[in-house]
């Protein structure tokens, strides 16, 4: 089962829904306990850093979110919730949940309309299975104005280019995330889903 957390904001019901049409098996929670017990775990995310992390610590769910990764077993954060992964967000200058080291920055790109608002490919850096089956033409969509900026050049696991070329999928140990809406980009987003669904929290 993947637990889906809920914290009041996020894009949780679309989530939800490219899971469903899998037909794996996933609920939206907020639920310590089930969280803790959940097979694989997903933070989506739709919002601003600070407000986001308000929610997150006001419920609990930083401690809870930190005692899951450290029990080896897939984590996966989607747009926000890959922010919300670093040290810190230029957002609201917010600190953040430092599960991969590293800043969450905003764009400065004058001749560039920000947020970053469409469908874009992926360029991989190094072999992972959540990107198992994807080809050179697919595409993903994203929507932001700030990306991440990890510390180690091994925790990015594929680049996007927009004026600048910023980690659109990041990895460490158990724990992945995307930049871009898989839940949002048809099928080859349906593919991260399952692969995730998958994964056994390796590479």
């Amino acid at each position: 089962m993947i637990a889906i957390i809920d914290y009041r904001a996020g894009n949780l019901r679309s989530v939800k829904r490219a899971l469903d049409s899998l037909s794996i098996e996933n609920c939206i929670t907020e639920a310590a306990d089930v969280i803790l017990n959940a097979e694989r775990v997903i933070f989506p995310g739709v919002g601003a850093a600070g407000a986001a992390m308000d929610e997150i610590r006001a419920r609990g769910l930083d401690g809870t979110i930190k005692t899951y990764v450290a029990s080896g077993r897939p984590f996966m954060g989607i747009c926000l919730g890959t922010q919300i992964i670093l040290d810190h967000s230029a957002e609201d200058d917010s600190a953040c949940l430092g599960l991969i080291a590293g800043d969450v920055v905003r764009f400065d790109l004058p001749d560039l309309k920000i947020p970053h608002m469409g469908w874009n490919n992926l360029a991989p850096k190094r072999d992972h299975a959540l990107l198992a089956g994807l080809r050179p033409e697919h595409q993903f969509y994203f929507v932001h104005s700030y990306y991440p900026e990890p510390k180690n050049a091994a925790d990015v696991i594929a680049t996007c280019n927009y004026g600048v070329e910023f980690a659109a999928v990041l990895g460490r140990a158990n724990v992945v995330a995307t930049q871009f809406h898989p839940e949002k980009s048809g099928e080859p987003g349906l593919r991260i889903l399952k692969n995730f669904s998958e994964w056994n929290g390796q590479g």
